[in-house]
């Protein structure tokens, strides 16, 4: 009975290609920007997925909101959606409503809060957020309404969870799910985190570097620019610093074959505005470094390095120079390949589009990573381009309906 009840959804699912694009437009429309990027926060977005959700019945939603008075609506909205099956076991799938900002809008083709079709190809969709993270949200609730209209109950039970603030740190989202309720995910459930992956299905991530980002503040002495003997010159001791990341990098010589790149990278990312004129020499300089570090080393390594860095440009250049933590994420054990959220994974992937995986690690950062520290093992897989935070953020509808079975057919004991 179970394998025919899911040909039954796959062939359901197979036809929910303008479902998806209702779910990605209304989605992007509510933007979903926390108070960090500038927005107003998830909540329109939550109210709306709610909404379209229970319109199919699905009424175990439960609410593990996080206060926050940032936002207009004084809460940062977590979601946990359950749809039943026969066993206790639950195939949990993970999804985030924040979205990034668009950046500069005169590079992207269209409007960035509006999903349009490309003018070529029907099945490409542009949007803020139609890759990250919302085809995981789209694909999750298209499966949860198939379960529904269908009348099917598979063996394993589908539970979504919906996520805040996973674009600036997840104090909100999952880190505040798991402080309130931490035995929500059983011992026994898969957990999938469809937030990276690749355009053939083919590589499951089960592994991540850990982060690190460092902020680096340089006091100096301004002066104005036609009499730089009057002062100590902070741009230029931060130059050095900026310069001496790569030095810093180079002396973290492991190489780990799991992850591309395979080495722990150290990049100088923002800078803070300094003066605002031309002909002032600056006297105070902040900016901040993007640590991705291979598990073999500790977090606290990389800030002593950077400390002692910062000691040789500081008495070189007579400024202070002061390098503090701004974020840290440690490494987590990796997921096992032989894990059953891994080994289902793979056989629904064979099952649906007919290709073998490969396992592998990533420097970027999931939520899988709150998983994996509570030694619950996590897969990160979806059907994407890669090209999250970029302008032109594009997506194929395709790609949506056959993750969507993918996922549909892990719910099922072969």
């Amino acid at each position: 009975m179970s394998q025919e009840e899911k040909h039954t959804l796959l062939a359901s699912l197979s036809g929910c290609a303008d479902r998806m694009f209702e779910l990605q437009s209304a989605m992007t429309a509510r933007r979903g920007l926390g108070p960090d990027n500038g927005g107003d926060g998830e909540q329109s977005k939550a109210e709306y997925l709610e909404t379209w959700l229970r319109s199919f019945g699905i009424d175990d939603i439960e609410h593990v909101d996080a206060a926050d008075d940032r936002v207009p609506s004084g809460k940062r909205p977590n979601l946990i959606v359950r749809v039943p099956g026969r066993s206790e076991r639950t195939l949990w799938i993970l999804g985030h409503l924040d979205v990034v900002p668009a950046g500069e809008e005169s590079l992207w083709r269209s409007d960035p809060w509006t999903v349009v079709h490309d003018d070529q190809d029907p099945d490409l969709i542009y949007g803020r957020g139609v890759e990250d993270n919302q085809q995981a949200v789209a694909c999750g609730c298209a499966l949860a309404a198939a379960l529904k209209e269908n009348g099917i109950v598979p063996d394993l039970g589908l539970g979504l969870i919906l996520v805040s603030d996973e674009e600036t740190g997840n104090a909100y989202g999952i880190q505040h799910v798991f402080r309130e309720k931490p035995d929500f995910v059983s011992a026994d459930d898969l957990v999938l985190v469809p937030d990276s992956g690749s355009p053939d299905g083919a590589f499951i991530e089960t592994a991540e570097k850990g982060i690190l980002w460092l902020r680096v503040e340089v006091e100096g002495r301004q002066c104005h620019a036609s009499r730089p003997d009057d002062g100590k010159n902070a741009l230029a001791a931060a130059a050095a610093m900026i310069l001496g990341a790569a030095d810093v990098e180079a002396s973290f010589t492991a190489r780990n074959s799991l992850f591309a790149p395979d080495r722990s990278t150290f990049t100088p990312t923002k800078h803070e505005a300094n003066v605002p004129n031309v002909n002032t020499m600056p006297g105070k300089e902040v900016f901040y470094i993007d640590c991705r570090v291979l598990p073999c080393y500790s977090l606290d390594e990389v800030l002593s390095a950077f400390r002692a860095l910062a000691d040789k440009v500081a008495e070189k250049y007579e400024v202070s120079v002061r390098v503090e933590k701004f974020m840290e994420e440690p490494a987590a054990a990796p997921t096992a390949e032989d894990s059953p959220v891994v080994s289902g994974l793979k056989k629904a992937v064979k099952d649906v589009l007919g290709g073998d995986c490969r396992c592998g690690g990533i420097g970027g950062s999931t939520v899988a990573v709150n998983f994996r520290e509570r030694g619950i093992p996590a897969a990160v897989w979806a059907l994407i381009f890669e090209n999250c935070h970029s302008p032109n953020e594009a997506a194929r509808l395709s790609f949506a309906v056959k993750e969507a079975q993918v996922f549909a057919s892990m719910l099922f004991n072969d």
